[in-house]
């Protein structure tokens, strides 16, 4: 499964960055996210409870940021495992700046794989799904920026 999805921020480049890369704020606004913590530079354990169609579970992984580039983008490397399933993904992060710097433009694009009984079940559900998490992540972190 591909995603790709832009997001505006009426905030500087640096302040987005900063919430981008802050463990912390990517915990409060991830959506199911019940804790998270550092087991390594750039490298986090988290557990999340989420659910598709009439599957839902908790599940278990790691979130590793790499190829940082200081505040441009940096590349996410996501593994998760459940009872309902598994899912292994990686995504680009790429901000950018707006003419004047009152702006920042996030683009994310990446790849998941999904399986076990969440991805028979939800399959034709996944894409949305996906989707509406990153919206509401994105719409906490814009939240954040404005503060």
């Amino acid at each position: 499964m591909e995603v790709t999805a832009s997001y505006t921020f009426d905030a500087p480049r640096q302040r987005v960055w900063d919430l981008l890369v802050d463990p912390s704020v990517i915990a409060s606004c991830l959506p199911g996210c019940e804790a998270m913590e550092q087991t390594a530079e750039d490298t986090y354990r988290a557990k999340l409870t989420m659910g598709i169609a009439s599957v839902t579970g908790q599940y278990e992984g790691t979130v590793r940021m790499s190829e940082k580039h200081a505040p441009s983008g940096y590349t996410l490397q996501v593994q998760g495992r459940g009872s309902p399933g598994f899912v292994n993904g990686s995504a680009t992060v790429t901000l950018a700046e707006s003419e004047g710097g009152a702006s920042t433009r996030v683009d994310v694009t990446g790849k998941a794989q999904v399986g076990g009984t969440i991805a028979r079940v939800g399959q034709r559900l996944l894409g949305g799904v996906s989707k509406m998490m990153m919206d509401r992540f994105f719409a906490c972190l814009q939240e954040r920026a404005a503060q």
